[in-house]
């Protein structure tokens, strides 16, 4: 099966935004993890940042990146007829 140019877009377009929000799952995950030392000087709402971006900030994000994508999806499935529609 041959894929048409607009499934090729809404692909390209899929794998685009994927690998955008992997990415920053990523920083979130580990970038922020290995420097938890020099972020624990710092200090959010009483506590040191690497402890609270551990305990409720990369949670948060989290779900900012999961809200963020069925959004997108949403729309970009709209957008291209793919929708699931109302029955």
């Amino acid at each position: 099966m041959e894929l048409t140019e607009k499934h090729k877009e809404y692909w390209q377009r899929n794998l685009r935004v994927t690998a955008i929000l992997l990415a920053i799952w990523f920083v979130v995950t580990f970038v922020f993890s290995y420097y938890a030392r020099e972020l624990n000087e710092i200090s959010f709402l009483g506590f040191p940042l690497g402890f609270y971006f551990g305990a409720q900030g990369a949670l948060i994000i989290y779900v900012l990146i999961i809200w963020f994508y069925a959004r997108y999806m949403n729309n970009l499935d709209t957008e291209y007829g793919v929708h699931e529609g109302e029955e």
